[in-house]
């Protein structure tokens, strides 16, 4: 069936809420785990040990519920691929940026993936991305602007860190599309499990390369992070990402870049003690109702298509 340009807006039930809720609060958690933990682990080695942890417990889960491992050569290509350009490459890029620049400040700019979604969309899929959702996005992103304002000075040293941030954001909106469109028949738990094992292959291979030498220094912080980032941070926020992603449009999904900067902030507050000024609540508060804005998009074209189609028809029949 040839395309229209349009996509079908699926409503989302309320378990599907709680899912993306828990999502956020679990990845706006991580960026904290991170900047702990690659402070004494380089960055490479720390994500590759991640991924391999978390791989591990994943595989024991598949195992014991026999699940189907994928069955033709597109699905495990797509696997490989998305091990790579999803998990592998960004995660090490985050990684390794954070040792340059702070957690808020990467939450900030990877916030920006659901508009580099949004962009991809109608090259990749020919379907178009309501013009409600597009504002909702660009609204929020202003708010995102307005909370860290102050802390947007880049030195030479953290602009490396922002450019890693920006490629990771290219290359996770990207596959985000890519997995959509290719994961749809995969179970969600062995899709993860392939993806992990790459990308921890991808991540051991650029730490052999470039950490050679490099010492990891484990403490109790580092181990903590450590459990966070392969419990919650991996094998229970993937699982939960690929299950949303059977149902939600990759761009709704990736809305949830844009909370995370609010869940670091709160984590401030609340952790380290920084003050809240009212802008800071303020804007907080616009970027919520711009990402609850975008989750409740319904498709435009009904309408508008309903009318030509109603308009043609009647100029058949005279």
């Amino acid at each position: 069936m040839p395309s229209t340009g349009h996509s079908l807006i699926p409503r989302l039930s309320r378990l599907q809420y709680v899912a993306f809720g828990t999502l956020c609060l679990i990845w706006g958690s991580t960026w904290m785990a991170i900047r702990v933990l690659v402070h004494e682990v380089p960055p490479f080695r720390a994500a590759a040990i991640r991924f391999i942890v978390a791989d591990l417990l994943l595989a024991a889960v598949v195992l014991a519920k026999r699940l189907r491992w994928p069955e033709t050569r597109q699905q495990w290509t797509a696997l490989i691929v998305l091990g790579i350009t999803f998990i592998g490459l960004p995660y090490g890029l985050l990684f390794w940026a954070e040792r340059r620049i702070t957690s808020s400040l990467t939450a900030v700019i990877f916030s920006s993936s659901p508009l580099v979604v949004a962009l991809f969309t109608p090259l990749m899929t020919h379907q178009r991305v309501p013009r409600r959702a597009v504002y909702g996005m660009v609204w929020a992103l202003g708010g995102i602007a307005v909370l860290f304002y102050a802390g947007l000075s880049f030195s030479s040293y953290m602009l490396l860190g922002g450019i890693a941030v920006v490629a990771a954001v290219l290359t996770c909106a990207w596959s985000t599309i890519y997995a959509k469109r290719h994961l749809g028949s995969v179970n969600p738990l062995v899709g993860t499990t392939v993806q992990f094992a790459v990308a921890a292959i991808f991540l051991y291979g650029a730490s052999f390369v470039h950490e050679r030498g490099s010492e990891s220094t484990w403490t109790p912080s580092s181990w903590l992070a450590l459990g966070f980032l392969v419990i919650f941070g991996s094998v229970v926020a993937f699982s939960l990402y690929y299950w949303l992603l059977r149902s939600m449009l990759p761009y709704q999904l990736s809305t949830l870049n844009l909370i995370v900067p609010l869940i670091a902030i709160m984590e401030g507050a609340l952790i380290l003690r920084e003050p809240v000024p009212p802008v800071m609540l303020i804007a907080s508060l616009v970027v919520l109702a711009a990402v609850g804005s975008i989750l409740r998009t319904e498709d435009e074209q009904p309408q508008e298509l309903g009318l030509r189609a109603s308009v043609k028809e009647q100029l058949s029949d005279s």
